[in-house]
């Protein structure tokens, strides 16, 4: 297999895999909306560093160990679960908080102003909802070895690949997320952003239980 002439193709398949819907895009589109393009920009970043890391455990066969371990992957599972319940709880809260304040919560449209502190926990909620994805792990053993000659390094070659994966996917959801945080003064006002905590709690919780009692 020539690597360079595959290329178009694996561009093809993660931008198509990027656009399904899942947890990645439910975090992106609820940051986006309610911080604006700059208050994604951790959860982006986040998810695909932690994209990466399961892009270096397929590459040195520690992927294949986490998906061939019953033990592993049920731990890694119930984590990703956990984790996914917790952030729609929360935003469940915010709407119930927001509904209870009602009148006197009416401000403006602004962004909430950003901190170090709040730019790391976006951060570090993209990386554990991409780590704690026993179906990443899945994914990377069977996606990239389609797209590594026999003939060149495994690791090297993956890591490589992975690289190309994460500059797509963050124009892709940087895009998307421009998109989004365009309109975020409308979703900014306090009516549709209880909507949108309300919608996102539950997207985020149905995909926890998915994940909790889906087999393999």
């Amino acid at each position: 297999m020539d690597i360079v002439a595959s290329l178009p193709t694996f561009i093809v398949a993660v931008v198509l895999i990027s656009a399904s819907p899942g947890p990645a895009m439910a975090l992106i589109l609820r940051r986006a909306a309610l911080r604006g393009l700059a208050g994604a920009v951790p959860t982006v970043l986040g998810l695909e560093a932690g994209l990466y890391v399961w892009a270096l455990c397929a590459g040195a066969g520690l992927a294949a160990l986490v998906a061939a371990s019953e033990v592993a992957y049920i731990v890694l599972r119930a984590v990703g679960a956990a984790f996914l319940l917790y952030l729609g709880v929360k935003s469940w809260r915010a709407a119930w908080r927001s509904r209870k304040e009602g009148p006197a919560q009416e401000a403006g449209p602004e962004v909430p102003a950003a901190s170090a502190r709040t730019w790391w926990k976006a951060f570090g909620e993209g990386a554990l909802v991409m780590l704690a994805n026993p179906k990443a792990a899945a994914f990377m053993i069977a996606f990239y070895p389609q797209f590594v000659p026999a003939d060149q390094p495994l690791l090297a070659t993956t890591a490589l690949l992975a690289l190309l994966q994460v500059a797509v996917e963050i124009v892709f959801y940087l895009g998307l997320a421009a998109v989004v945080g365009w309109a975020g003064a409308w979703f900014r006002r306090p009516a549709i952003r209880r909507r949108l905590d309300a919608v996102s709690g539950t997207v985020l919780v149905a995909l926890g239980l998915r994940m909790a009692v889906e087999s393999r």
